[in-house]
């Protein structure tokens, strides 16, 4: 199958679960990030604000500051491409380009200093490839953070044994 086909596929799987299972889903993904090393040790974790369709990340993002991380949010800037902004509290954010949560604060510019960046995709697989919405903003964001320890995080039913890749397309270090 090719990217378009496959994004297609698990469109349809998400379609079979409730906004409500999806959350519950979220729950020990979201559990097996808090507790992962790499972020425990992290001082600086860009994550992002999910979609009713993807790995609830609200309460990830409350525990991260709670713990006194700089959590950094994406924002869409234009046509293809993101910006990194401070998150600071719930108040902060507005709603953005496709209904996506953003932070209103500062853009944060040192990416040499983001530790971990969580990221959400359409697929991953057994080799740590992503497949994303097919807009290529993650990519081209993931593109300035070479040192970043990138962690992909999805549901079980995104998984894929092997995802067509492009030689932009940016893997992650590891998937939960």
């Amino acid at each position: 199958m090719d990217k378009s086909e496959l994004r297609k596929l698990i469109r349809e799987r998400k379609r079979g679960f409730t906004e409500e299972e999806l959350e519950k889903m979220s729950i020990p993904i979201i559990c097996k990030l808090l507790g992962n090393p790499a972020v425990i040790n992290a001082k600086t974790v860009l994550m992002y604000s999910s979609l009713p369709d993807e790995v609830n990340t609200s309460g990830a993002i409350k525990k991260l500051k709670e713990r006194g991380k700089t959590v950094l949010l994406p924002r869409v800037i234009d046509e293809g491409n993101m910006e990194v902004t401070v998150y600071e509290n719930p108040s902060c954010l507005t709603v953005g380009h496709y209904s996506i949560k953003e932070a209103k604060g500062e853009t944060f510019t040192k990416y040499n200093e983001i530790d971990v960046a969580v990221i959400p995709g359409m697929s991953f697989d057994k080799h740590c490839n992503r497949l994303g919405r097919g807009k290529g903003y993650y990519d081209r964001l993931l593109a300035k953070l070479p040192k970043t320890y990138k962690i992909g995080i999805c549901f079980d039913f995104q998984k894929l044994e092997e995802i067509p890749t492009d030689e932009h397309d940016i893997k992650m270090n590891e998937i939960i």
